[in-house]
């Protein structure tokens, strides 16, 4: 005889739509608490297939409790694992761009399907030859042209936090020809905070390949020291005798006053980011070029947080040990 949770997870495929939204309510209101949680874990195979259907209800009400439901239960490691290796990646890629109601709730779930390599990969689409790379390029477009007040693809910045953690993912943003790192870095202008530490974020990761990649990374230059830099310049007036070391997208901003930015982790990624460039000759020489060392100098002058602080003392070493090469 089926048990009640059996018999619950049964009404998700009901052809009444009463039924499918009653029984969807009780199922996400298991899913956020820890002992309903446990039940649904041991029925796994049975109410996930029905459950990511429901993305495709007729129903808009119905699709948008089981898209919160599905963010509930991704936000756990094996669950999520589970939900990538039934295809879940691909449902939402394809939902996101059919049904704008649920794009923000979409693109949160991907970020808690990319905390998982299997999501990685799946995003990805690796070892795909002719369609890797293909929902990464989409989430970017979606990411820099996105002008709706209310911002639904704000959350793409953590996914690609996410991916930018492995290797092929790196590589992947790297490619020139793709030019998705260039779009990427060009939004960190944004005001919108979770943007920027998204943003900021990849490129730290990205830097990661500055050893056997660098060339790519200083292709962008243009968007990528005013990234790096302007967050760790600190907030003081620049002289005309440094701004004229420095080009335009630099000496612009730094001409007037600005608001610092809050958010420490930020400015300790940016910092990360320009100690992976300069552990390679060439970045250091295109640092100099930029009069990168001396917004160094000032901005840690105006800096109090302790880890950063030690972010900017590690570069001053290795700038100061190589100093004579690069000048």
């Amino acid at each position: 005889m089926a048990t009640e949770l059996e018999e619950l997870i049964s009404f998700l495929s009901s052809p009444s739509p009463q039924l499918r939204k009653a029984s969807i309510d009780i199922l996400r209101s298991l899913t956020g608490s820890t002992d309903g949680l446990e039940s649904l874990s041991s029925h796994s195979s049975l109410f996930l297939p029905s459950l990511t259907n429901l993305l495709h209800d007729p129903s808009l009400e119905i699709s948008i409790v089981a898209a919160d439901s599905l963010i509930n239960l991704s936000q756990h490691k094996n669950l999520a694992t589970e939900l990538v290796s039934m295809g879940l990646v691909g449902v939402s890629m394809e939902v996101i761009y059919k049904r704008s109601e649920l794009k923000q709730r979409l693109v949160m779930l991907l970020v808690n399907l990319t905390q998982v390599d299997s999501g990685v990969s799946s995003l990805l689409q690796a070892g795909d030859e002719k369609m890797e790379g293909l929902y990464v390029a989409k989430l970017v477009r979606s990411f820099s042209r996105s002008t709706e007040s209310k911002d639904s693809f704000e959350l793409v910045g953590s996914i690609l936090v996410n991916i930018s953690k492995s290797e092929i993912g790196r590589k992947l943003l790297l490619e020139p020809k793709r030019g998705l790192l260039k779009q990427i870095v060009r939004q960190f202008d944004s005001t919108n905070p979770l943007r920027k530490k998204g943003v900021c974020g990849t490129i730290r990761n990205c830097c990661f390949e500055a050893d056997n990649q660098l060339q790519n990374l200083l292709l962008i230059s243009e968007y990528l020291w005013p990234a790096l830099l302007l967050p760790v310049a600190g907030i003081k007036i620049y002289s005309e005798e440094d701004r004229v070391k420095m080009p335009p997208e630099l000496s612009n901003t730094l001409s007037h006053e600005r608001e610092r930015i809050e958010d420490s982790e930020i400015r300790q990624q940016a910092l990360e980011a320009i100690y992976m460039i300069a552990l390679q000759e060439e970045g250091r020489r295109a640092l100099w070029s930029v009069n990168g060392p001396r917004i160094l100098q000032v901005g840690y002058e105006d800096e109090e947080n302790p880890k950063v602080i030690e972010a900017y003392e590690l570069i001053g070493s290795l700038l100061v040990d190589n100093q004579g090469a690069e000048e």
